[in-house]
């Protein structure tokens, strides 16, 4: 998520359902999530399934070799394990 310039609320109005989508996840359980960045293409996996459960075929920023950060929310207590960044 870009919050400078592409916030969650500006891409729902502009891009409904095009940057987000439903997953059913266990509370207190491990999830496991993938994102698969080339180009300005992004694939996200969650829980090991064999299809994505999103396809961004345009990220805002475009090509770029930028930072890469970690976020739960301000409300919520998360936790980080065996990140890999290739």
């Amino acid at each position: 998520m870009s919050q400078s310039h592409y916030p969650g609320q500006r891409l729902r109005q502009e891009n409904p359902g095009a940057y987000e989508s439903h997953v059913d996840l266990v509370a207190g359980a491990w999830t496991q999530i993938k994102i698969v960045v080339a180009d300005s293409k992004a694939q996200t996996y969650v829980n090991q399934p064999v299809q994505p459960c999103l396809i961004v075929n345009d990220l805002k920023l475009g090509e770029t070799n930028d930072q890469v950060a970690l976020w739960t929310g301000s409300d919520t207590e998360g936790y980080f394990s065996n990140l890999s960044i290739k």
